[in-house]
C-alpha cells in the first residue's frame, strides 16, 4: 500500500472584483507582507510561515450576503480572526474599510464584512487551548 502523500494548507483564496484593494485591506488588518503579486492575483504571507491569504480577480464577483438567505449570493466561507481586544479591533477594522454586520449571532464575537463583502469574525480567545 502506498504511503499517504503530504498535504499542507498553503493559503485561503478570496475572489474579489479588485484583488489588490482587498489584499491591502487584509495586509493592513493583519500586518502581513506581500509574498507575490501579479495583475490579477496577490498573496500575503503570515510571518510565521503558516497559511496565508490570496486574492484573485473575479470579474463576475457578486457580493455575498450575511446572514445567508434563500435568495442572493450565498456566503461560502468566512475567516475567524483572533484578537486581544474586541472593541479596539472592531474600531481598527472599520477604520480600514470594514463594516459591522447588522446581524450578530454571538455576544463575544463580532461579524464584519471586508470591503468586497466577505464576512469575517473577530473574537477574543477565552477558552482552554486545544
Amino acid at each position: 500500500m502506498a504511503s499517504k502523500p503530504r498535504f499542507t494548507l498553503a493559503a485561503t483564496t478570496l475572489d474579489a472584483p479588485n484583488p489588490h484593494e482587498l489584499a491591502r485591506f487584509y495586509q493592513s488588518l493583519l500586518g502581513w507582507p506581500v509574498r507575490k503579486a501579479e495583475s490579477d492575483w496577490i498573496e500575503i504571507a503570515a510571518p510565521d510561515g503558516s497559511a496565508g491569504l490570496s486574492f484573485q480577480a473575479e470579474p463576475l464577483f457578486t457580493r455575498p450576503r450575511w446572514p445567508t438567505t434563500a435568495s442572493g449570493q450565498q456566503t461560502m466561507m468566512h475567516l475567524d480572526i483572533e484578537v486581544d481586544d474586541l472593541t479596539s479591533a472592531v474600531e481598527h477594522a472599520v477604520a480600514l474599510g470594514a463594516t459591522v454586520a447588522d446581524f450578530q449571532p454571538q455576544a463575544d464575537v463580532r461579524v464584519l464584512c471586508d470591503p468586497a463583502g466577505h464576512p469575517f469574525c473577530l473574537f477574543v480567545h477565552t477558552g482552554p487551548s486545544a
